[in-house]
């Protein structure tokens, strides 16, 4: 069972109660009529990304569909909340990359979304032996990691939003939807 494609999809919803502004969530992401099961954040060797409206197709409701998911939510007005997926993909394809999780409270959506994939970066390049310095910045680390030749590409997929001023859930989604077929 290693899936051949992933894509990235992401969700926001807002409710009286918090899970059904998951279910919210889910639905604005596309993938509200799935089982989803939460599985750790190895990005398989061999494995395409592809788009969302390609990867939806590949579902049906009901379907226990594998993921990789970060969640938050906030009953607080105004407070601003992100959930990110990064991905970390290694040029020798026949290797495994990584996908990360993060969620946050009080960050901007490309701040959040630029840990998320520093996240993933970091733990592909451990695995690469590729010597950095963990204390430097993300954009120097991308250029230690594009000049060693062993990471061809890094990315996220990034919700934000900001807490209901009413005081609903609000929930953000952002998820890496594994596919087998």
């Amino acid at each position: 069972m290693v899936p051949r494609r992933l894509f990235f999809t992401k969700g926001v919803g807002k409710h009286k109660e918090r899970l059904t502004s998951f279910e919210l969530a889910l639905r604005d992401a596309g993938v509200a009529a799935h089982n989803l099961v939460r599985v750790s954040s190895i990005f398989p060797p061999q494995a395409k990304l592809i788009p969302r409206k390609e990867g939806l197709k590949y579902l049906s409701p009901g379907e226990v569909v594998f993921a990789v998911v970060a969640e938050n939510s906030t009953r607080e007005p105004h407070r601003l909340v992100a959930s990110s997926i990064g991905v970390a993909i290694p040029s020798d394809r026949n290797t495994y990359g990584y996908l990360s999780e993060h969620h946050s409270f009080g960050e901007t959506e490309d701040q959040a979304g630029e840990y998320a994939e520093e996240l993933a970066a970091e733990m592909l390049a451990t695995t690469l032996d590729v010597d950095f310095d963990p204390d430097k910045s993300w954009d120097e680390k991308k250029e230690i990691y594009r000049i060693s030749n062993k990471i061809v590409r890094t990315a996220n997929v990034t919700q934000s939003a900001i807490g209901d001023k009413r005081g609903l859930w609000t929930t953000t989604i952002a998820a890496a939807i594994l596919i087998f077929e």
